[in-house]
């Protein structure tokens, strides 16, 4: 049972991980991902837009040969976008991972901050030179292409979900997952998030916002968790990346849910967030109120690399927890902002971190204190307009 009174919510049962997997820049096997997370070096480059190189984060050659191959095995696929096939890819590998059938009753969520953005722009721009547009237009361009297509492709017979809240997309989609797991209408759920928004047209949105890095500093385009930065310094990657979710103890668990937890700021403007991140200081509070402070021994941060978002997040935790700081990390200095994947991979880190009994440190953040084991991670997420997740992961419920 899940009991909520106000803004109390406990979790009765136990919610097993039981695999992951991902495509991103770090690649689509743990090895290669793990030895990434290891390397100091960013994996931010630069690709030409519109006849300006701009700092962006793309999947290796080898993972975007798997895509084209997907692309060209079924001539249904052919007109999907690369959002859509990222998420078949990763579907198909995360239920082979927990042993789970093809044409099994499973419920599925995977959710996107902008959909299928690069066909979406291809018609439009169609649509503007010609006054006309494909056939296909709008069937491939709907944000339920994503969940309908993976359901399609593992032939489920759960509930299909999409949804977009931005970028706390992927951890919605494990609350949503949650709340049916715990009610018995579901024993099994399939969660995540895909991103495929590297075009010029999503560029210029975040310039326009003046939130985008247009300089190297000291070979860290993204300064992402640097609280002494004097200018917003956010640079978008491209992913996909879901979890298998099972109710009770399981022998293949990687993690389990310990808490979740959700909020909302009070909007000032579209994408405004409070100074200290009330919305963050909330959902915190919320994963964590079954848990002793001083036992979560790392958080991965959302950190976009702007500057009011990285410091009203870390504001946020010091309000939370005061002189019981765990360790603070983010991977967006390596893999950029992935907008409705970007929480699933901040799961992933916490996960790897704790199988490998490791901190991964942000390398131009100030050093801290170690500790001796990683058992407990808290995760953040945040979409713009203030909308705010944070899951407490563990080693053991």
């Amino acid at each position: 049972m899940l009991t909520q009174n106000a803004d109390i919510l406990i979790l009765k049962q136990k919610i097993a991980i039981t695999s992951l997997a991902s495509i991103s820049p770090l690649g689509n096997s743990p090895d290669e991902i793990w030895r990434n997370y290891l390397s100091k070096q960013t994996l931010i480059s630069t690709k030409n837009f519109n006849g300006r190189d701009q700092f962006v984060v793309t999947i290796p050659h080898e993972v975007r040969k798997q895509i084209d191959d997907l692309r060209k095995s079924d001539n249904k696929y052919k007109a999907l976008d690369e959002t859509v096939l990222m998420a078949i890819l990763v579907s198909r590998q995360a239920i082979k991972k927990s042993g789970w059938e093809q044409g099994e009753d499973f419920g599925i969520n995977i959710g996107s901050s902008r959909g299928s953005t690069q066909l979406f722009e291809k018609y439009h721009k169609e649509f503007l030179e010609t006054g006309k547009t494909s056939t296909l237009t709008s069937p491939t361009t709907t944000l339920g292409n994503i969940s309908s297509w993976v359901a399609h492709d593992l032939k489920s017979t759960g509930v299909e979900i999409s949804h977009s809240i931005t970028c706390s997309t992927a951890l919605h989609a494990v609350l949503n997952a949650v709340a049916w797991l715990q009610s018995g209408l579901a024993n099994k759920f399939l969660v995540g998030g895909s991103e495929a928004p590297l075009t010029a047209f999503t560029i210029a949105q975040m310039q326009a916002l003046k939130i985008y890095s247009n300089s190297e500093n000291n070979g860290y385009p993204c300064l992402s968790f640097d609280l002494q930065k004097s200018k917003n310094t956010m640079v978008l990657g491209e992913a996909a990346s879901v979890v298998c979710l099972e109710l009770g103890e399981k022998e293949n668990a990687l993690a389990y849910i310990e808490g979740i937890g959700y909020a909302t700021d009070d909007l000032e403007h579209n994408i405004s967030i409070s100074d200290e991140a009330t919305c963050f200081q909330k959902s915190m509070q919320m994963a964590l109120q079954n848990t002793k402070l001083e036992d979560v021994d790392a958080i991965v941060m959302h950190a976009p690399g702007t500057i009011k978002g990285d410091l009203s997040e870390y504001k946020a935790i010091q309000n939370v927890f005061k002189n019981d700081m765990p360790l603070l990390t983010t991977n967006k200095w390596k893999i950029g902002h992935t907008f409705g994947a970007s929480g699933m991979l901040n799961m992933e880190l916490a996960i790897l971190m704790m199988k490998y009994n490791q901190f991964i440190e942000v390398p131009f953040a100030e050093k801290q204190t170690e500790r001796k084991e990683i058992k407990k991670v808290l995760i953040n997420a945040v979409g713009f307009g203030g909308n705010a997740v944070s899951i407490l992961l563990s080693k053991e419920f």
